[in-house]
């Protein structure tokens, strides 16, 4: 599927409108108009070649909420129309101890970014610097209520990072934490 896209074409290289053909969505994949996309610092390091090499063009963006286009003949948690995000993983390798367990973020065979990451058919992934994104339901979020998009993006990057630590630790109602970002 035709999808416009913002990317750059090397490190010192400002972002540019790009056009490119993204997969159809499969039996699980749910087909997403992104909304909204937030931009994290990984994504500026990313396309600045400062974390390792870069693919170009590189299309970041991995704090992604928008509404389902389309759904896969399989998928079960998502109809059209449904409010989604996308977080910074996209698969894994779903057979490890980690990964039975729902925890794909410590993948021990690795996992696939949302961008820039290969992909098995020897082309890389592409992120929510699009108009739109297919992913695998099981890497698909449903976002509770009506929320404001703009704000809820990057809940998917940020917020997670400052939420699952205090949960971690068991902070509950009443206490008192401080978060302090560098």
């Amino acid at each position: 599927m035709q999808t416009k896209a913002y990317a750059n074409y090397a490190a010192e290289k400002p972002f540019v409108p790009y056009t490119f053909e993204r997969r159809e969505p499969g039996a699980r994949d749910v087909a997403i108009d992104i909304a909204y996309c937030g931009i994290c610092h990984s994504d500026i390091h990313t396309a600045r070649s400062e974390w390792g090499p870069a693919h170009y063009p590189c299309v970041p963006g991995h704090e992604i909420v928008g509404k389902v286009a389309a759904v896969g003949a399989e998928v079960k948690r998502f109809r059209v129309g449904d409010t989604v995000g996308v977080g910074c993983l996209v698969d894994s390798c779903r057979k490890c101890r980690s990964c039975n367990e729902g925890l794909e973020q410590y993948c021990e065979n690795g996992w696939t970014l949302t961008y820039n990451s290969a992909t098995p058919d020897g082309d890389y992934t592409k992120g929510g610097y699009s108009n739109k994104i297919v992913v695998d339901e099981r890497f698909t979020l449903k976002t509770p209520g009506n929320p404001n998009l703009a704000a809820a993006a990057p809940l998917l990057c940020a917020g997670i990072t400052t939420y699952s630590p205090l949960r971690f630790v068991g902070v509950s109602r009443g206490d008192k934490v401080g978060v302090l970002g560098l």
